[in-house]
């Protein structure tokens, strides 16, 4: 029996900030799914999700996680029918990063910035 599952290309920077593109493949788990990406040395696993978009939501959210930015996946099989380059690019935006603390020099330099009048009370 063939099966039927989706297929996304994933494209973007890995954590060492190097463009990558890799197959995004599914298995079936029970009733959900699973999302497995394969990258140099690298193994990917989603636990099981409800469907293979959750899944692939949560595989951007892991590699997210683990320092990759500029994702972006491109379906090329549905329910194993091959769509080619048909469909359109899926971008998913960069976690916003929390602002990192002034160091000490930072700070004493912040002192004698020059203030606005604004600013001044």
């Amino acid at each position: 029996m063939e099966e039927r599952f989706d297929k996304h290309q994933l494209a973007g920077l890995d954590a060492r900030e190097r463009g990558f593109s890799r197959p995004v493949l599914f298995v079936q788990v029970g009733e959900g799914y699973r999302a497995i990406l394969r990258y140099e040395t690298i193994l990917r696993e989603t636990d099981p999700h409800s469907s293979q978009d959750d899944a692939l939501r949560w595989l951007i959210h892991l590699l997210h996680s683990d320092g990759y930015r500029q994702l972006r996946t491109q379906m090329s099989f549905r329910n194993g029918v091959y769509l080619g380059s048909q469909e359109a690019w899926v971008e998913y935006p960069d976690p916003v990063s929390a602002p990192e603390p002034l160091g000490f020099i930072a700070r004493i330099l912040n002192w004698f910035r020059i203030r606005t009048t604004h600013e001044s009370s």
